[in-house]
């Protein structure tokens, strides 16, 4: 006889689950702050996403365009691909719950990198499927481990380019290769939701690779680019993937002033530019400051740095002193990177800020 009551069990897996935890928002009373744990724009938004965003408020009595039709149109035409295999959705998350609601279940596996988004473990494990983390090298996602990660029953592989939260990436080339490692039945999902902010000439999207492959999505994000409280994203895949994500997301997945707000950043490929630059200068800045702190700094393709310190203890220390002076940034204990603080670039005060409170942080270990 058993005490257990009888009542609706969740899904296998779903008790697996770490629920993902979003940067803080919170520093001491009467302190002003700087959020610098989410990795939202320094610039804000586009004028332009902003004035079609406000258009749309004598609309929201209506339900939204279905299928994002103009968005999806901007998205073609900056891009230079078919509206019709793209999909857009509720952020990059929805569409990524989707792909795993698709094409994982109970008895397969997805693959990830060691330190990839931390979303990946929560949507294969809700789909009752089990996840396996491939080893990194020096905090960046290694193709030879990755291939060795996959097995029979593997069905999916993850790889967000560049890393969130490591800011590493892997070129083109590489990118190709792990794809060509991989059996055509398992699905290749390129999160490429900092795509905007990189420099490095041997990167790309994945375009082609979508355009040549039966098994190859690219998902991206407008949440880094200015309007990440309109949460919208898209992926652009072969339309047999399309077609089947189609018949299960939501009729109405992205808001009215979403889509107006998205199609119009889109399209402002000005201000993507100057966010880009400030991004660029200010987050080489920050690295190469840091450094000479004695904090060591992968480099970053990203919005952000991962700051690497002698211990946990110190990184803590440090969270509490930059939280002190209202510098808030994102500590890592949730991806097992408890001696990292993830800083999002920001403003050139803002940037100089971290660097004075950290000026000694990296030195501490050296003494001890």
């Amino acid at each position: 006889m058993t005490d257990t009551p009888i009542r609706p069990q969740p899904q296998p897996g779903i008790d697996k689950i770490a629920p993902y935890v979003p940067g803080r928002s919170d520093v001491p009373a009467g302190v002003k702050l700087v959020k610098l744990s989410a990795n939202e724009s320094p610039l804000g938004a586009s004028p332009k996403a902003v004035e079609a965003s406000r258009a749309m408020a004598d609309k929201i009595h209506v339900y939204p365009e279905g299928s994002s039709r103009d968005l999806r149109q901007a998205l073609g035409e900056v891009n230079g691909i078919d509206p019709d295999r793209i999909v857009c959705g509720f952020g990059s998350d929805d569409l990524l719950h989707l792909l795993a609601q698709v094409y994982l279940g109970e008895g397969d596996q997805a693959v990830m990198s060691q330190y990839g988004f931390n979303v990946y473990p929560i949507i294969t494990r809700g789909a009752s499927a089990e996840i396996i983390m491939a080893p990194e090298t020096d905090y960046c996602a290694d193709v030879d481990t990755l291939l060795a990660a996959v097995t029979s029953r593997t069905k999916a592989v993850f790889l967000a380019n560049p890393n969130n939260p490591t800011g590493t990436y892997l070129s083109d080339a590489e990118v190709r290769r792990l794809h060509a490692g991989l059996r055509p039945d398992i699905l290749f999902v390129l999160d490429n939701a900092y795509a905007e902010y990189v420099t490095a000439d041997d990167y790309t999207v994945g375009i082609d690779l979508v355009d040549a492959a039966e098994n190859v999505v690219m998902v991206r994000t407008f949440s880094k680019m200015g309007i990440a409280g309109e949460r919208v994203g898209w992926m652009y895949g072969p339309a047999h993937i399309v077609d089947a994500v189609h018949r299960i997301r939501g009729p109405f997945n992205v808001s009215l002033s979403g889509q107006a707000a998205a199609a119009a950043a889109a399209r402002d490929t000005a201000f993507t530019a100057a966010l880009r630059d400030h991004n660029a200068k200010w987050r080489e800045w920050l690295r190469a400051s840091l450094a000479s702190n004695a904090i060591r700094v992968p480099p970053s393709q990203g919005n952000f740095v991962l700051a690497l310190f002698p211990t946990p203890e110190i990184a803590r220390a440090a969270f509490t002193s930059l939280r002190d002076k209202g510098l808030l940034v994102r500590e890592m204990h949730s991806y097992g990177i408890s001696n990292g603080l993830r800083i999002s670039i920001g403003l050139e005060p803002d940037m100089r800020g971290v660097v004075e409170v950290l000026k000694d942080f990296g030195a501490l270990g050296a003494q001890d």
